[in-house]
């Protein structure tokens, strides 16, 4: 699973807003318009120099640098970065970043995101700080060593202001005013305080990574075992079947989809064909005469006796007959 080059630009109209698909039950939960959960146009991306001509937005003779005022953050790095303005669409199936200056974008899926976290990028000479969404893309898994990755460090900057339309729509409906405390101010303000682009851009990514987790990997032993023509593992078996190499005690199933062999020492499974082997028509116990290894239809002597509670809390502390004083005591089980 890889990106998609995309050359066409993203439209609004392709998505269902997060605020519209949660007023309603959707027909199908497979089928319809992917869900939108953050959208921003004019949005800055920056990427290491060194890494242009990964992205197809980036093309690898960019040289548009950073600009202000986030910017004043890259003094004193050692390695530049490029910019480019994209427009942001972070849906259920991917995130889908377009470049109007490129005049193409691309379609990421949430598993190639490896990494994202807010980065607070600050000015060295204001001190200001302008909140960013750091990206880590994987677009190849990679070999035996960790060099062997193909990663992109992609940084997201969404702008300060969406359009109130947009904004309003996709925002939930705000909580009813609480009450503050005149005696802490302060902390109410705070509460209150509201949440930067970055980390609304921040969460829809968390949301729809959720709503896309990574495939189960197999290993090559797994994948030998799941190609086995109808081979399957069962802890315990016959001695005559086929043992899976690599495994203590574990042997092949039975092909023709029958039951797989009893546990030793059970009698054997219990079907609607000899029930009446080891049960009478009232439902007791009987044992089977044809099988050595099967219960005995008699209990063994003790079988049925009740013991009072004081009498095992005696035996189990180690005050009964014969214990002595200091001797170790078993915990009450």
């Amino acid at each position: 699973m890889s990106f998609e080059t995309v050359r066409s630009p993203f439209a609004l109209s392709d998505y269902i807003l997060l605020s519209e698909h949660e007023e309603q039950t959707p027909e199908s939960f497979y089928d319809g318009k992917p869900v939108l959960y953050y959208h921003a146009t004019g949005a800055k991306a920056w990427i290491p120099k060194s890494q242009r001509g990964k992205l197809p937005f980036f093309p690898a003779d960019l040289s548009s640098a950073p600009t202000a005022p986030e910017n004043s953050a890259l003094s004193g790095q050692s390695e530049e970065c490029v910019e480019q303005q994209v427009d942001l669409f972070v849906h259920s199936r991917h995130l889908s970043i377009f470049s109007p200056a490129a005049q193409c974008g691309a379609s990421i899926p949430y598993q190639q995101i490896s990494i994202h976290a807010i980065k607070n990028l600050r000015s060295a000479t204001s001190g200001q700080t302008y909140p960013s969404v750091y990206l880590q893309l994987e677009l190849a898994s990679g070999g035996a060593s960790d060099d062997e990755f193909d990663t992109v460090e992609l940084t997201l900057i969404p702008p300060q202001a969406q359009p109130q339309a947009l904004a309003q729509a996709q925002a939930p409906p705000p909580p009813p005013p609480q009450p503050r405390p005149e005696d802490a101010p302060g902390e109410a303000q705070a509460a209150q305080a509201p949440q930067s682009t970055a980390a609304k851009l921040f969460e829809a990514i968390s949301e729809c990574s959720n709503l896309n987790p990574d495939p189960v990997q197999l290993g090559d032993e797994e994948e030998e075992d799941a190609d086995a023509d109808g081979a399957q593992i069962i802890f315990e078996g016959d001695r005559d079947r086929e043992a899976i190499e690599g495994f203590t005690g574990v042997f092949a199933g039975a092909r023709d989809g029958g039951l797989p062999p009893a546990f030793p020492g059970s009698g054997g499974w219990i079907t609607a064909e000899n029930v009446h082997e080891f049960f009478d028509e009232e439902g007791n116990w009987i044992g089977s005469e044809d099988d050595e290894d099967a219960v005995a239809g008699e209990l063994g002597e003790g079988a049925g006796t009740v013991h009072a509670r004081a009498e095992d809390e005696r035996e189990v502390n180690g005050h009964g007959a014969g214990a002595e004083e200091g001797d170790a005591k078993r915990p009450r089980i």
